[in-house]
Order: C-alpha cells, then sequence, then structure tokens
C-alpha cells in the first residue's frame, strides 16, 4: 500500500532501527515510547486490521507473539512482565491501518488500561 507508513518501513522507504526481522514479520522502536521499552511488531503482509484476517493468516499471528516473547526476553524485560497490545479499529485506537502490535515493558501498567 502506497500510502501506508509501516508498509514504507517495509520497503525500506522510512528508515528505522530493525530489532527483528524474518520473511513474515518485522520489529521496530515505536518513534512515540509510551514505557521505557515500546517495540512494534508487524506482519510483512498488508493487512489493514485484526477485523480483516484470514485463517491464511495464523502463521503470522503465531510468529508476531514468539517474536515478542524472545524480543522481551533478550531485551530483559520479561521477567518483570510486558504488555502485548493490538488496537482494532477506530473506536479502539487503532491510528495505522496496517495490522501491528505494541510490545510494551520496562515499568508496571495499570489495569484497565484506558
Amino acid at each position: 500500500m502506497s500510502d501506508c507508513i509501516f508498509c514504507k518501513i517495509l520497503a525500506k522507504d522510512i528508515p528505522t532501527q530493525v530489532l527483528y526481522e524474518d520473511d513474515l514479520v518485522m520489529a521496530f522502536p515505536d518513534v512515540s515510547p509510551q514505557a521505557p521499552e515500546h517495540i512494534l511488531i508487524i506482519p510483512k503482509k498488508h493487512i489493514p486490521s485484526l477485523a480483516e484476517m484470514s485463517a491464511a493468516d495464523e502463521a503470522i499471528m503465531g510468529r508476531i507473539v514468539q517474536v515478542a516473547s524472545a524480543l522481551a526476553k533478550e531485551r530483559g524485560f520479561s521477567e518483570g512482565g510486558y504488555r502485548l497490545v493490538a488496537n482494532c479499529g477506530e473506536q479502539a485506537g487503532q491510528s495505522v491501518f496496517h495490522i501491528h502490535f505494541h510490545l510494551l515493558g520496562g515499568r508496571g501498567f495499570e489495569w484497565p488500561p484506558g
């Protein structure tokens, strides 16, 4: 998608610090961090929202969760706990319409969020 910021990052048109990348997903720091550790994990396939996923996308979602767990361990905040968040739709706070998960850690979190 030519107007999707995450597709531009995947195409290397917008530079970022790549923390993880494989054939299915990419992870990089959020430009507006909401926690000491705030990483975005996105699929390489453009899927606008969780509501538009298909059964064929199961492997991508599993990889995202695996990558989140590995990054939390690698960066040293797994034991203290972390949050993995995906917003679906405008009312839920989704502002970029390319599925993405926020991996947040390094501080305590309140419940319920927002």
